[in-house]
């Protein structure tokens, strides 16, 4: 999207390029909730931005996009429990307070654990609480005592210019769940929960055939050169896109000619392109590739490129700034693309590059990409012993 103005937006710290691991998208989910009266703790896991709709009141009281507990009239305080769509480590999180002004929460802290458990089925209903029951099931996991990721943290209200709530987190573990405390209780209206799913590579044969680059294999965006209407990492994301706002879309090139013209393979001749840079979630050799452009119907890019390199993450800055020779190699030669459609290619159209870790995908000259999928097998090959 767009950046609103300067003095209307809040500086967006460098952790939240990384991916969403709670995001219902990718599987995140609400386990418990002790109480969903205004509004579910569902709504924290939405991908899109919260909305504020005038004058719109459920029999509940006023609708509101996000989590919003009763005013509470006995003791104790509102929490939730969510499962993680992907494992892996958490770098930062968002606590997102935007329109709760008088009725937002006014502290929080965020717990974690890595486990393995059976929750009680959860019914998402407005105006609803956890049971006795429920409460007694999942009394049995000792939430309270989980390991602290932000301990008890003052929020600030949901106006434009303090509804993030920013808190980079110091963890190397992984983790399954995580537990939103609300003190005492009150509205948040998204949580994002940043960092890099962590999959146990000791169950994944190296024969097995999988999308090194999904983020739910541990695929993460580590630069780029434009996403003014959509994030590189949507290209990741699992399923294909559900609209255009689902994929990576680069402004248009303000330089482009007046008159555009195509060599005789039907590829233009306009200067400029725009790129990203992707580490694989594992090393491994690429032997299918799909492009979709699924919804880009009058926006979609020309054409297409995808470099491979293995390099190690102390040379990942180096890598970003190095455009035309090593370590970049050719993995998927330049090809025209078409509107709203998967693109598939095989063996005989990706260069044997040989195990690489990371990949540049080029798009010319500009436009949008809904999903990048490079399949193949993992390798225990290092840099050392690389062909690169």
């Amino acid at each position: 999207m767009a950046e609103p103005p300067s003095d209307t937006l809040q500086k967006f710290p460098k952790f939240t390029e990384l991916n969403d691991l709670v995001a219902e998208k990718v599987g995140g989910q609400i386990v418990f909730s002790t109480d969903d009266w205004f509004a579910v703790a569902e709504n924290l896991l939405k991908a899109e931005d919260p909305l504020f709709k005038v004058g719109v009141f459920t029999e509940y009281g006023k609708w509101m996009d996000g989590w919003e507990t009763r005013r509470k009239r006995k003791p104790g305080h509102d929490w939730c429990i969510i499962q993680l769509g992907v494992p892996g480590t958490i770098s930062g999180i968002d606590i997102d307070t935007s329109f709760f002004t008088g009725n937002y929460t006014p502290k929080a802290s965020v717990q974690a654990a890595c486990l393995n458990a059976d929750f009680p089925k959860r019914h998402s209903r407005m105006g609803t609480e956890a049971t006795q029951q429920q409460m007694d099931a999942v009394k049995k996991l000792k939430s309270e005592d989980w390991e602290t990721l932000l301990p008890v943290t003052p929020l600030n209200p949901g106006y434009k210019t303090s509804c993030h709530n920013f808190h980079e987190i110091h963890s190397n573990k992984r983790w399954t769940h995580i537990r939103l405390n609300m003190f005492p209780d009150g509205g948040i209206a998204r949580l994002r929960v940043y960092g890099r799913a962590v999959p146990d590579w000791t169950r994944v044969s190296h024969n097995q055939i999988l999308d090194l680059v999904a983020i739910e294999n541990g695929g993460m965006c580590i630069g780029y050169s434009n996403v003014h209407f959509g994030h590189a990492r949507n290209l990741i994301q699992p399923g294909r896109s559900e609209t255009m706002a689902d994929g990576w879309e680069t402004a248009r090139k303000p330089g482009r000619p007046s008159i555009l013209e195509a060599d005789s393979q039907g590829i233009l001749q306009v200067p400029g392109s725009d790129w990203c840079v992707f580490r694989l979630g594992h090393p491994g050799i690429v032997v299918k590739i799909e492009i979709d452009t699924n919804h880009f119907k009058g926006n979609y890019p020309d054409s297409c490129i995808i470099q491979g390199c293995m390099i190690n993450e102390d040379e990942e800055s180096e890598a970003l700034r190095t455009f035309d020779g090593p370590p970049w190699r050719t993995l998927l030669p330049v090809k025209k693309l078409s509107a709203h459609k998967q693109h598939i290619y095989g063996r005989n159209s990706i260069t044997n590059c040989g195990v690489i870790s990371h990949v540049r995908l080029t798009m010319a000259p500009d436009g949008g990409i809904s999903r990048m999928r490079l399949w193949g097998h993992t390798s225990t090959q290092n840099k050392t012993t690389s062909k690169l």
